[in-house]
């Protein structure tokens, strides 16, 4: 169900931003992942999440907050969907955009009351190209509306 007085939220468009994965970064993780070493300046696959959350314009605590929720009230991520249109590579300068996607009202009988908060991140190389997405949903316990 929708939740009231946020009805404007979804098509929300986020302050966009930039990230770029450094070489050193790249390497990084891979012996964090225990990944083979790209050897073609390709980066992890795991950097699609990683560009996009460290990338956009806002902070959790500053999405959270367009819900009228609190980051100290604990919210948490309930699922990722990333699509990849591209390989990711180290050194690109990805720009990052994003939207809320939706907000919605639940209710369970162990959780209670919460909301789903689903935003989608994108990253572009220059040129804007497409290179990958990310829908990501955070859980926000609504405690005040059990």
């Amino acid at each position: 169900m929708p939740v009231p007085g946020f009805e404007h939220l979804p098509g929300t468009v986020l302050s966009e931003g930039t990230f770029t994965i450094t070489p050193q970064e790249a390497s990084d993780l891979e012996r964090a992942l225990e990944a083979s070493p790209s050897m073609d300046g390709g980066a992890h696959p795991i950097w699609a999440y990683i560009a996009t959350q460290r990338g956009i314009g806002v902070s959790v605590a500053e999405l959270c907050a367009l819900a009228d929720f609190d980051v100290r009230d604990g919210p948490m991520l309930g699922s990722v969907e990333i699509e990849y249109d591209q390989p990711l590579q180290a050194g690109v300068p990805y720009r990052v955009t994003g939207e809320v996607v939706d907000l919605e009202r639940k209710v369970g009988r162990r959780a209670g009351t919460f909301d789903l908060l689903t935003y989608r991140l994108a990253m572009s190389a220059p040129g804007d190209v497409a290179v990958a997405s990310c829908t990501n949903t955070f859980v926000l316990p609504r405690r005040e509306a059990s």
